[in-house]
């Protein structure tokens, strides 16, 4: 439940991070790091502890420490409370006190690793494909990146130019599910179509082989168009772009 947890670095690099920033502290004393897969660790457990070093908002833990060792037959530890520092640069949204989670929250929009180099894609447009279930944001951070200067790619916008009439899916589509998927004025029902497919895996998979491959290739198109105009960034707005 942390606060982006995939920002959050391996264990060993954490270890050793902080036994790095500890010697160089007090270089004379020994450190003993070890890993933690409970709330409670050796702190309920280690007879030759002594002293529980504590913060205003961790005394409470501190304290269910000393009753499971009180329970465990273990002697009180001696509690130490220190005051946190405080964040100077933290903003409204952010804790007061110096913050990992603060400090992961800043790190978006940072690559992870490196961009692949694949010989058989362009390098410009740079092609970023943006995806999630309905209700993710996906509208949102797409307009954020427009506002950007990103060159935005509606792939919801593409299927349903791929049902217009005249459009690329349109006679594949109707020749497939008979002229009833029809309105009066001739345009597909999404509705009606969606009826015929919903639950059977058989007809999806016909109507996705159908459409699917158009919309590909009219974001290929608009891809292309994005470089024609100069375009170094396009985002992929698309809720099932990996199928």
């Amino acid at each position: 439940d942390k606060v982006l947890p995939e920002l959050i670095e391996p264990y060993e690099l954490r270890a050793a991070k902080l036994r790095e920033f500890l010697e160089d502290v007090k270089p004379s004393l020994c450190y003993d790091i070890v890993p933690l897969a409970d709330p409670f660790g050796p702190s309920v457990t280690d007879p030759d502890l002594q002293c529980l070093v504590v913060s205003e908002e961790t005394r409470r833990g501190g304290e269910a420490v000393n009753r499971k060792r009180l329970e465990n037959g273990l002697p009180e530890l001696a509690l130490h409370e220190i005051q946190l520092m405080k964040d100077p640069d933290h903003s409204q949204n952010e804790e007061e006190k110096i913050s990992s989670s603060s400090l992961r929250q800043r790190l978006l929009g940072t690559l992870l690793q490196p961009p692949r180099q694949d010989p058989a894609l362009p390098s410009r447009p740079y092609v970023i494909g943006l995806t999630g279930g309905t209700g993710s944001g996906k509208t949102s951070i797409a307009k954020l990146l427009g506002h950007l200067g990103a060159f935005v790619i509606d792939a919801d916008k593409l299927g349903h130019a791929v049902y217009a009439p005249g459009g690329p899916a349109y006679e594949r589509v109707v020749a497939a599910f008979g002229a009833e998927i029809l309105n009066k004025d001739g345009t597909i029902n999404r509705k009606v179509l969606g009826a015929k497919v919903f639950g059977n895996q058989e007809r999806l998979k016909s109507l996705t082989d159908i459409v699917w491959p158009e919309i590909a290739q009219m974001a290929k198109e608009r891809v292309r168009e994005a470089d024609a105009q100069g375009k170094a960034v396009c985002v992929l707005d698309a809720a099932v772009l990996l199928e």
